[in-house]
């Protein structure tokens, strides 16, 4: 499978997207839940920001107690940089739309 930054596609464990971007930013996340769904969310996130001016280093975490205890409720929860960022499941569009908010408050974009 491609994985460069032109094509979507499920990040792996310690991947970074846009590694390229050597002067962007490196951001943490961290996807919490059921294995299939955090494959089709990383799926989603890899389509939605790899156009921004951000790196992100992926990784899983399928233990529901570890979720519960960060205080994660919903199946999959993307944790960035150690905070809850999105809970469930959404659409790439609304991914989108959620980094280019928290880009501009950031001041990345």
């Amino acid at each position: 499978m491609k994985t460069d930054n032109s094509v979507c596609h499920v990040m792996k464990s310690g991947e970074v997207l846009n590694a390229h971007k050597n002067d962007s930013p490196l951001f943490y996340a961290v996807l919490y839940g059921d294995k299939t769904l955090c494959e089709k969310f990383s799926k989603r996130l890899s389509c939605s920001i790899k156009h921004f001016p951000i790196r992100v280093k992926f990784s899983y975490e399928y233990s529901t107690q570890k979720a519960i205890d960060l205080g994660i409720t919903k199946d999959p929860t993307l944790v960035l940089n150690g905070k809850i960022f999105l809970e469930g499941l959404f659409q790439a569009e609304d991914i989108t739309a959620t980094f280019e908010k928290w880009l501009k408050d950031y001041k990345v974009v």
